[in-house]
């Protein structure tokens, strides 16, 4: 009796704690079918794809494709820096091809209900739109990357996550749909959530007639049959596998190169390898091209232009030459596949090198843009603003001398062999060692051959005017972006990257890396892009004065006690072939470049807004801004290091803004707000927050699109453009700064948010039609407003 009665206490106090299980939602009836490409799909893109589109969707729910929708969700993160052993991968359209095959993946349904009639719908997705609309208030910190999402997959989880996140519906954090965007979803939901139809879904997958054309030329060029297409065709697929390929001819679709079981003319079917060097196992497979219809979003869109010009320069680059030995194909064992070096030996390193110049952006996206989709790898190991160049090839060792490269094997090899390595693995120096004789080598070969110094003409000055022989990285605190050129004030540190770095930097960063890996390979990989990043700053050291390289590399690695005089003294050894006449060698370098050696057409020239030239004096604020002059030196002397500005913004968590100024004529003017975060030195993967100084924070004023995350969007009307300058000039965090500053700032909790968001998108893709994307909101400022009257 006594254990029954105690049974009962128990059971009536779990019930007592356990929330209570919501009822299906009531759906008005709708008096047609639902269509899900034509009502469903629009409303999807601007409202949930927004979040809800690569690996770090919340729960791997990916809306962006309706097979995205019926995989569902699952409870695995994808991003697990402590995970001991490698995942099984989940990519969409990769890794399982039916609804049955994510299931036994662990993926759950999200659309589905057990409890469904035309009247009622009991689905994961409508229970979390139904309590945004009754809980609409956004009440807390939203942040769907970092919070704590349970991610349930059933009505008993979902009571639990409602009642524990309150005000958590969806959209998360943002104001919930319209009531006609939420009964065209909801009608859909309760319709059976039905995808398109074996018609339409042909017609999303089938290429244009004019993109079949261009396929049938480019397929024939990848599979052709000798070792000397083959060997090209691999190393180009291992480049360009991410890439989403644009045919001219085609507007409007993209396309992905993919390794298939079946040759053209048959439906492709992708060989599901983990990394794009891997064995795919099968005697023969074939290049295919398979068309992209997902809805396209900017943080992965890395669109690669192939036309007659294109497949031209291949040609040229890579069947032409002669080969550094009889053209053979070679096999895809681990030691060979993940050293390119090895890999792609016999082709010539100048057609090799060459072609990463030649697509110098796109490589250089794929850093940060790549399989991460945010690039988590490449950003805490570089500093948050940096201009890149490149060595041209007659001076790089690589191209001039291979059988140096050849000598060096062994130390080139990377951290990518295996994605599951042992723990013990994790902190060793191996590749430490290899990497450091590597350099060794290297300086030995280099001090021979230009004991006199480097001259302007080493630097790769492009060969046409699309080529970018200058790039800025900009680091938006956790989202990276490049663009083609030198943008901003001069930064602290450049990069001047050689063949085999460049190469390096690719297969470790890109096809190398696996987001799915344990932490001994994410480790290893972070590690390693550590002396990457290094070598491409002794690069550029070695042009500036011998007496000033080691305090400039000590002032980029400030109390890190592993760069001091003792290792570093070989720097000065090279000579100077470069004659400075200033204190600015940094300035004079660039404008050396820019004046003598960058090729005039590509267009590159000092950022007039940002840019300040040493010589001249610091812009100061104007007493009155009257004429367009006076906006602009108001501009420049707001770009300086350690205002309350940049100090508050970042407190916020809003390194990326993106500002649209009001004119009276009705026209507009738009600009990116880019705060460049102070890093004593990026030299280690722990204590960042330890190594920053808010006080030498900087801004840029951008005209170009930068960055695939708004941080937060900004509306000014220009009768109030003075009153917002003042705001950011003087601003000290006070409370009257702060009511100002809402008054200009679109909070998340904002009523016209989805207004303004859908205003910038669509400026976006009309000014960038072909490389524009859906904008990502996951990390818009966490923290909600009110706005101020």
């Amino acid at each position: 009796m006594r254990f029954y009665l105690l049974s009962a206490v128990f059971i009536l106090l779990l019930s007592a704690c356990s929330a209570p299980i919501p009822k299906p939602v009531a759906v008005e009836r709708a008096d047609k079918t639902v269509d899900y490409l034509t009502d469903v799909k629009p409303v999807l893109d601007k409202r949930c794809v927004v979040c809800h589109s690569c690996y770090n969707s919340p729960c791997q729910a990916k809306f962006s494709s309706f097979e995205g929708i019926d995989r569902g969700a699952s409870k695995m993160a994808v991003y697990n820096a402590t995970r001991l052993r490698a995942a099984d991968p989940t990519r969409l359209f990769i890794d399982a091809q039916t609804t049955q095959e994510w299931r036994k993946k662990g993926f759950f349904t999200l659309t589905q209900s057990k409890e469904n009639n035309i009247t009622h719908n009991d689905s994961i997705m409508m229970h979390l739109l139904y309590d945004k609309k009754m809980h609409s208030e956004i009440i807390g910190d939203y942040s769907p990357e970092h919070d704590e999402l349970s991610c349930p997959k059933n009505k008993e989880e979902l009571a639990d996550y409602l009642d524990d996140k309150p005000n958590h519906g969806m959209p998360y954090g943002f104001p919930q749909l319209t009531n006609k965007e939420y009964m065209t979803v909801a009608q859909w939901l309760a319709q059976g959530a039905k995808g398109p139809n074996a018609k339409e879904q042909k017609k999303l997958t089938t290429p244009s007639p004019a993109a079949l054309r261009e396929i049938t030329k480019w397929e024939k060029f990848f599979n052709a049959p000798d070792a000397k297409h083959q060997m090209t065709a691999r190393y180009l697929y291992e480049h360009l596998y991410l890439a989403h390929i644009y045919f001219p001819s085609a507007k409007g679709e993209y396309f992905q190169l993919v390794r298939s079981y079946t040759p053209s003319g048959k439906k492709a079917e992708v060989i599901p390898t983990r990394r794009p060097f891997d064995d795919p196992e099968v005697d023969h497979f074939y290049y295919r091209f398979v068309k992209l219809h997902t809805t396209i979003v900017h943080k992965t869109h890395m669109v690669f232009l192939f036309d007659n010009a294109a497949l031209s320069r291949f040609n040229t680059l890579f069947i032409q030459p002669k080969w550094r030995e009889n053209p053979h194909l070679i096999s895809f064992d681990a030691k060979v596949s993940a050293n390119p070096f090895v890999a792609f030996k016999q082709i010539p390193a100048r057609s090799r090198y060459q072609f990463l110049l030649d697509n110098a952006h796109y490589i250089i996206m794929t850093f940060i843009r790549g399989p991460v989709c945010r690039g988590q790898m490449a950003l805490n190991v570089i500093h948050d603003h940096f201009w890149v160049m490149f060595e041209d090839p007659k001076y790089d060792i690589a191209v001039i001398h291979p059988e140096f490269i050849d000598s060096q094997i062994e130390n080139l090899s990377l951290p990518i062999e295996k994605v599951d390595n042992g723990l013990m693995e994790t902190f060793s120096d191996a590749y430490r060692e290899r990497y450091k004789n590597y350099l060794l080598a290297k300086k030995r070969v280099a001090n021979r051959l230009y004991k006199k110094g480097l001259p302007l003409q080493s630097i790769w000055a492009g060969e046409k005017a699309s080529d970018a022989p200058l790039l800025t990285v900009y680091r938006h605190f956790d989202s990276a972006s490049v663009s083609k050129g030198i943008l901003g004030e001069k930064p602290r540190t450049m990069w001047v990257i050689d063949y085999a770095q460049f190469e390096r930097i690719y297969y470790a960063l890109v096809a190398g890396y696996d987001v799915f890996g344990n932490v001994s390979h994410q480790t290893n990989i972070r590690r390693y892009m550590d002396f990457l990043r290094m070598e491409g700053e002794l690069n550029f050291l070695s042009y500036m004065p011998k007496e000033k390289r080691l305090s400039m590399l000590k002032s980029w690695y400030i109390n890190d006690s592993s760069v001091d005089d003792y290792k570093y003294r070989e720097i000065e050894k090279i000579g100077n072939a470069i004659d400075f006449k200033t204190p600015y060698p940094k300035y004079e370098f660039i404008n050396k470049l820019l004046d003598k050696r960058i090729l005039k057409s590509t267009g590159i020239k000092f950022d007039t807004l940002n840019f300040k030239n040493p010589t001249k004096p610091i812009p100061k604020m104007p007493k009155e801004l009257k004429t367009t002059e006076d906006y602009i030196e108001a501009a420049r002397s707001m770009t300086l290091p350690g205002s309350g500005f940049t100090r508050y913004m970042t407190y916020q968590v809003v390194n990326n803004i993106f500002l649209r100024i009001d004119m009276p004529d009705g026209t507009y003017i738009t600009k990116n707000l880019v705060i460049n975060r102070w890093h004593d030195n990026v030299n280690s993967l722990f204590n960042e927050e330890s190594r920053l100084n808010p006080a030498k924070d900087t801004m840029d004023i951008l005209d170009d699109n930068v960055g695939s995350y708004p941080n937060a969007f900004v509306i000014v009307k220009f009768t109030e453009l003075a009153d917002f300058i003042d705001l950011m000039k003087n601003m000290q965090g006070s409370d009257e700064d702060i009511e100002k500053l809402k008054k200009y700032f679109i909070s998340r909790s904002d009523k016209d948010f989805w207004k303004v968001y859908d205003w910038f998108q669509k400026h976006f893709n009309e000014t960038e039609p072909i490389r524009s994307g859906l904008y990502d909101l996951n990390r818009y400022a966490p923290t909600p407003w009110k706005k101020a009257q």
